[in-house]
């Protein structure tokens, strides 16, 4: 069970990941928090669609299925809404309603009892940063950690069905640092330009000074070999057409460099329940 903050989150971190698991016969399922109503429209061309103005969130729907379809995975709405990005100083006040406003154990309730009626062995999430400092993703980490803690409590909760003991946890390492050196130099070395120069020189002249500031304090422990599964991951990505745009970030290194430089998905293993050796190669090593 991966959860994501709003659709497309689970295109951009950890598709591969789960479509290569599917591949092997897993069962997944991806939880989104909230219908990402109040994101921004960032594909130029999709910005045209009358429809994507009239109806964002019935748009982002459709555009969650199709990506769904692409990587064979069970989708579920825990049904919250977009707190939206605040932006200026000061910070304006979330909207009324948003999920990043919801008490952490009412909003986790619906999300055990999911994992209750669905028995993940191996749950996904961010960090404390929430992945980057958006509300829905720190609200996010903060739900589902409630929620991997307190699933297996008969006490809590009685009413949302028997009570489930999930193996272990991950948080997600999409924006690791090393990843991005790694395939900055390899993009040099294979003469194309880099869209992590700045970045790396920023990061090499003071090593204290991340690429972001906003990075995971967690090292990688597990990293899932799926490079067989980026066109998968690109084809979800792009069914977010209203968000991704195909000339934009997440494309602006070849599928074969990924491939040849850095074929994984990177994972920090949180808890386990259950004894494992590190580094690991598997999200389910020690459950099997």
């Amino acid at each position: 069970m991966a959860i994501h903050a709003h659709p497309d989150d689970e295109s951009s971190k950890g598709a591969a990941t789960m479509a290569a698991y599917v591949d092997a016969g897993a069962e997944v399922m991806v939880v989104s928090c909230t219908g990402g109503e109040r994101g921004d429209i960032l594909n130029a061309a999709a910005g045209e669609l009358a429809h994507a103005h009239r109806d964002l969130a019935g748009v982002r729907r459709t555009e969650m299925a199709e990506a769904a379809a692409v990587l064979g995975i069970k989708h579920r709405w825990l049904g919250y809404v977009d707190s939206g990005l605040p932006e200026g100083d000061p910070l304006p006040d979330l909207p009324f309603g948003a999920f990043a406003l919801q008490p952490v154990e009412v909003a986790a309730a619906g999300l055990i009892k999911l994992i209750r009626e669905f028995r993940p062995h191996v749950i996904t999430t961010y960090d404390e940063n929430g992945g980057y400092p958006h509300p829905d993703h720190i609200h996010s980490h903060k739900v589902a950690t409630f929620a991997f803690e307190h699933a297996d409590n008969p006490q809590m909760y009685p009413e949302l069905g028997q009570p489930w003991s999930v193996g272990k946890l991950y948080y997600d390492r999409a924006f690791a640092p090393d990843r991005f050196r790694a395939l900055h130099y390899a993009m040099i070395e294979a003469g194309y330009d880099s869209p992590y120069a700045e970045r790396v020189a920023q990061w090499e002249a003071d090593e204290d000074n991340q690429m972001f500031k906003w990075v995971s304090p967690h090292t990688t422990t597990t990293q899932i070999h799926c490079a067989d599964f980026f066109s998968q991951r690109d084809q979800a990505l792009l069914a977010h057409r209203t968000q991704i745009d195909p000339e934009g970030f997440f494309f602006a290194v070849p599928e074969h460099v990924y491939a040849e430089h850095w074929p994984w998905e990177d994972y920090t293993l949180i808890s386990s329940k259950v004894a494992t050796d590190l580094p690991e190669s598997d999200l389910f090593a020690g459950l099997r």
